[in-house]
């Protein structure tokens, strides 16, 4: 199953992993989205979890950039709920930790986004809005080292 993970830059530096609220395509994301063929399906809950990783930096105070794990796991079980924000979304499952070998694919915002997230980070409304016309850079998980060290972590 395919799963996506909000992070954030320093979230890179953990040598077991990531542990965050995962979105996917669910069942219940199948019924909200009915019309949807799978690729529009898994880019909302890729969607979901580049808006979850901005308010992940405002909770945490990182540094201004979304970040979005795309992981591979057999069977998902959440450790807990997911935050109250994020509760009721049709994509999000609950709180997971997943070793960096299941990631499959790290996305980034290039460096020009981090004043929009920043904004957005702040309260602007229209700024959280604008992001997502704003595409995310992949990675292979093999330029891990290459990506921390453009953030700044590790």
């Amino acid at each position: 199953m395919r799963l996506y993970l909000p992070a954030t830059a320093a979230d890179l530096a953990d040598p077991d992993g990531v542990r965050a609220v995962a979105s996917a395509v669910t069942p219940a994301l199948r019924a909200a989205l009915s019309e949807e063929d799978e690729e529009g399906l898994e880019l909302s809950a890729f969607l979901t979890a580049a808006d979850a990783s901005v308010l992940r930096v405002a909770r945490l105070g990182a540094r201004p950039r979304r970040v979005v794990l795309a992981v591979e796991v057999d069977d998902v079980r959440p450790d807990e709920a997911a935050p109250e924000e994020l509760r009721g979304l049709p994509s999000v499952l609950g709180v997971v930790a997943v070793p960096w070998s299941h990631v499959v694919a790290v996305h980034v915002d290039d460096a020009e986004a981090e004043e929009l997230v920043a904004a957005a980070v702040g309260g602007d409304e229209e700024a959280f809005d604008a992001l997502v016309e704003i595409d995310l850079l992949w990675f292979d998980p093999s330029e891990l080292a290459d990506v921390r060290a453009e953030l700044g972590v590790g």
